[in-house]
């Protein structure tokens, strides 16, 4: 598929399947998702734009690549908070904003209820984090908020992802890179990525008993 890069890693490959477990405790599995997203972070942020910056270094002068950009990182709650950390670890000076929707059960369409964005967002690369990209629809509204912010460079970012998540984002917004561990065999009639690691959010958090 178009713009979608999924990770080639055996530690990633490893990770997720202590994630999918479902006797893997809160603790762990916090952990897990943490290591694999500083893990998709340094692949999404493989071609950042550099500057030439001229100094000195302890030996002699010369041209060296820095970022050019700033950036902003935008989970969408609340699952999204469990990436941020390990984002930070990559980039530390992000600023981060936040998007929160609630889910019609029977529609599976996202209701907006929190935004909080960084002034000026639309002169960052802004990373979207969701642990899972499932019907895309989420994804989608975060992106339509996000461009309606000024933002034109943008990455999804996520742990695992669906086919039909996947090909609804990219009908919609092809033009935005989505960077993951796994892409997943289908959607279940529940509207879950199967086989999935479950509601990622619950486990984070340690409201899945």
């Amino acid at each position: 598929m178009t713009n979608l890069y999924v990770a080639n890693h055996a530690l990633i490959t490893h990770k997720l399947s202590i994630l999918r477990n479902k006797d893997t405790g809160n603790k762990e599995f916090r952990e897990c998702a943490s290591e694999i997203t500083m893990l998709l972070c340094y692949e999404a942020t493989r071609n950042l734009k550099l500057k030439e910056v001229d100094f000195d270094t302890p030996v002699e002068s010369g041209t060296f690549g820095m970022l050019e950009n700033k950036f902003t990182i935008v989970p969408v709650l609340r699952a999204g908070i469990g990436m941020v950390d390990a984002m930070l670890t990559f980039i530390p000076n992000a600023s981060i904003g936040m998007l929160g929707f609630c889910r019609n059960e029977e529609t599976l369409t996202p209701n907006e209820y929190y935004k909080n964005l960084p002034k000026n967002i639309g002169n960052s690369d802004v990373f979207i984090v969701d642990p899972m990209l499932a019907t895309g629809n989420t994804a989608i509204e975060s992106a339509n908020i996000l461009k309606k912010s000024g933002c034109k460079n943008m990455k999804f970012i996520c742990l695992i992802a669906s086919p039909e998540g996947v090909e609804k984002f990219h009908s919609v917004h092809s033009d935005i890179d989505i960077f993951t561990g796994a892409l997943d065999r289908k959607l279940n009639e529940s509207g879950f990525i199967a086989p999935g690691l479950g509601d990622a959010g619950d486990r984070i958090f340690g409201t899945d008993d």
